[in-house]
């Protein structure tokens, strides 16, 4: 049984090496995405915390003045104050969405409306999602997420007894010798954070392709934005008043406006729990899009168990759930797998090297034999 594990833990990390050291490299970035967006560009998504921020209302109203050829489709309202919002557009004509930077103390837009793959992060955001390759390519990275898990299965099965020689380096020994010591150390150590990225990974990007194909499974293309699709008497400042008085200790961090015919206006938000993997998007009041009346109320701490664990994944795979401590043992755990595979292609390599002389011995025995 042991030996056929390590026959599929070692092809698989043949077959899957650079896809996963792409994902995992891109993922320990990204956990420092805002971070390095404030190094690169933080005259966009910082901004200076002031006592109050601008309406909702009257923040929409300076987007779309500046910017008439779009329609907001979502915003996103970040917990930290000094952050600016980022709100979601599309341009009339198209079925694109791009995005802006907005003070919310000022009301001024920050930026011109930008796609998804023209700035650094985010560009590297689409190749750890899809590896550049849009739909398709969800069902791609998640293929080599599963592979990633199953190698920190096998792994953790074939080293079950790890606890015996757990701290175990031979320092002194053959470079083979302490390689193998180095793998099995890092492997032990990183898998089951490994295992929980993949499968989360997995999760959504599953998910998320189902959708798309459900939702044009007719053929039909995305909805083109023509025209402003939710009621011009709707108030986004009385919508939110209203979903934090349904939910109590209920601070909206994402409204989701109609992006084509038949989608509710949905305020996401954060309530207190208790519980640290609660994500800041856990619970969400839907509201009417042309009438902004009040349609349904979803609260996470009165939900299902099913639905809290899935709510956590969200925590799980960004690694904030403890600030930046937990944030920067995500991102080193997430590029053990750059360790990993260079301690494991030598070990295999040395492997293949030796029953490779060991035929040529058996194959020269045998020609004297037969001379």
């Amino acid at each position: 049984m042991n030996k056929l594990l390590f026959k599929v833990h070692s092809y698989l990390a043949l077959l899957a090496v650079v896809p996963i050291l792409i994902v995992c490299v891109t993922g320990s970035i990204l956990v420092f995405k805002h971070e390095i967006d404030s190094l690169l560009r933080g005259e966009l998504v910082r901004v200076e915390p002031q006592s109050q921020r601008m309406p909702l209302d009257s923040l929409l109203a300076s987007v779309n003045q500046a910017h008439p050829d779009y329609e907001a489709v979502g915003w996103t309202l970040f917990q930290d104050p000094g952050r600016a919002d980022q709100m979601y557009v599309m341009e009339k004509g198209t079925s694109d969405w791009s995005y802006v930077f907005l003070n919310q103390y000022t009301g001024q837009v920050l930026q011109e409306p930008q796609l998804y793959d023209q700035f650094l992060t985010d560009w590297l955001l689409e190749l750890h999602f899809n590896f550049l390759l849009h739909d398709a390519g969800m069902l791609v990275t998640s293929f080599f997420a599963a592979i990633l898990m199953l190698l920190g299965l096998t792994g953790l099965y074939l080293h079950r007894k790890f606890w015996k020689n757990f701290f175990t380096l031979r320092w002194k020994s053959r470079l083979v010798v302490y390689f193998s010591d180095m793998h099995k150390l890092v492997g032990v150590i990183a898998s089951p954070v490994l295992i929980i990225l993949a499968f989360t990974g997995i999760w959504w990007n599953v998910v998320a392709y189902l959708y798309e194909m459900q939702e044009h499974a007719d053929g039909s293309e995305h909805h083109v934005m023509v025209d402003r699709l939710y009621g011009e008497q709707v108030s986004f400042d009385a919508i939110v008043a209203s979903a934090e008085q349904r939910i109590a200790g209920f601070e909206a961090t994402y409204l989701t406006l109609p992006y084509e015919p038949g989608v509710d206006i949905q305020v996401w938000g954060d309530v207190p729990t208790g519980n640290i993997l609660t994500s800041e998007y856990a619970s969400v009041v839907t509201f009417d899009e042309l009438s902004g009346d009040w349609l349904s109320t979803y609260d996470i701490r009165e939900a299902t168990t099913g639905a809290v664990i899935v709510d956590s994944y969200r925590r799980l795979h960004f690694g904030d759930f403890a600030g930046l401590l937990s944030k920067a043992l995500w991102a080193l755990l997430g590029l053990s797998p750059v360790l990993l595979s260079v301690t494991g292609l030598t070990l295999w390599w040395k492997r293949r090297s030796q029953r490779q002389r060991a035929r040529e011995k058996r194959r020269e025995k045998l020609e004297l034999a037969n001379a």
